[in-house]
């Protein structure tokens, strides 16, 4: 006799329809090849992001796809983190899917590297990521289901498992930090019901690897396994992969989405 009680439905091991996101940086780049992934895929999607108008404009392109609303926040100050969960507070009695994305790059020589570009790489790709998630709380665990928790879900970067070429001292450390800082909410905030994973891209288009695409694109695919940059669907993929059924039981690990990159 089988057992039909694990029966699989693929469409709904997949599924994130109805649950409710916050993606920060969600205007462009990652954050919005994620957005807009979960917005097709039938979320109800928050975008964050500093510039008003073009967080305002992308959330009603996206509105024509499904449902998509615009909260502008600065991200790298804790008032901007404040306003955020006041806002999304006020609107959500609880929070499916955090998606960390907000990030900031600084690239100068050693030897004239600013502390501000310093601290505001650290402020916005470490600190914001650690106080929005435990102010979010709350609102996550109101969510979480037996075998179904609330999701977090943290962009790192390749950058954080090997030493970029580019001169961006900051950025790579940051990185690091936000994939261990994945691991430890992943041990403290599981047995509340909150799964904890990263998500560290290689290459993809935005306008923070814009300079370096346009300097180096030949050779980045020359050393991918796959011999290619990253595309929209292959991000939107692993973000929905770890925000549903299919990723429940996965906490705490930096899946590279890299084409193999960092591990030539």
């Amino acid at each position: 006799m089988s057992d039909h009680s694990h029966a699989i439905n693929v469409q709904d091991l997949f599924s994130i329809r109805d649950k409710v996101a916050l993606v920060t940086g969600g205007s462009r780049g990652i954050g919005l090849m994620i957005a807009r992934g979960f917005v097709e895929a039938g979320a109800k999607v928050y975008i964050s992001s500093r510039k008003k108008e073009v967080c305002d404009r992308v959330a009603e392109e996206l509105s024509t796809i499904g449902r998509c609303v615009s909260i502008p926040a600065d991200l790298s100050t804790t008032e901007g983190s404040g306003h955020l969960v006041k806002e999304l507070s006020a609107r959500e009695e609880s929070l499916h899917i955090l998606v960390n994305n907000a990030g900031a790059a600084w690239g100068a020589p050693l030897a004239e590297y600013p502390e501000g570009g310093w601290d505001k790489v650290m402020d916005t790709n470490v600190k914001s990521i650690f106080f929005l998630t435990r102010d979010l709380t709350p609102l996550l665990e109101k969510s979480a289901r037996p075998g179904d928790p609330a999701r977090v879900i943290n962009i790192g970067s390749i950058d954080g498992l090997k030493v970029p070429r580019v001169e961006n001292y900051a950025y790579a450390p940051s990185k690091a930090a936000v994939h261990h800082l994945t691991r430890v909410l992943a041990v403290k905030l599981g047995p509340r019901g909150i799964s904890v994973n990263a998500i560290a891209p290689g290459p993809f288009e935005s306008q923070m690897t814009k300079w370096l695409l346009e300097t180096f694109q030949k050779q980045i695919e020359a050393e991918c396994p796959l011999g290619r940059i990253g595309s929209p669907p292959d991000m939107a993929g692993a973000a929905i992969y770890l925000a549903s059924r299919a990723g429940a039981y996965v906490n705490g690990v930096v899946i590279p989405v890299d084409g193999g990159i960092c591990i030539t």
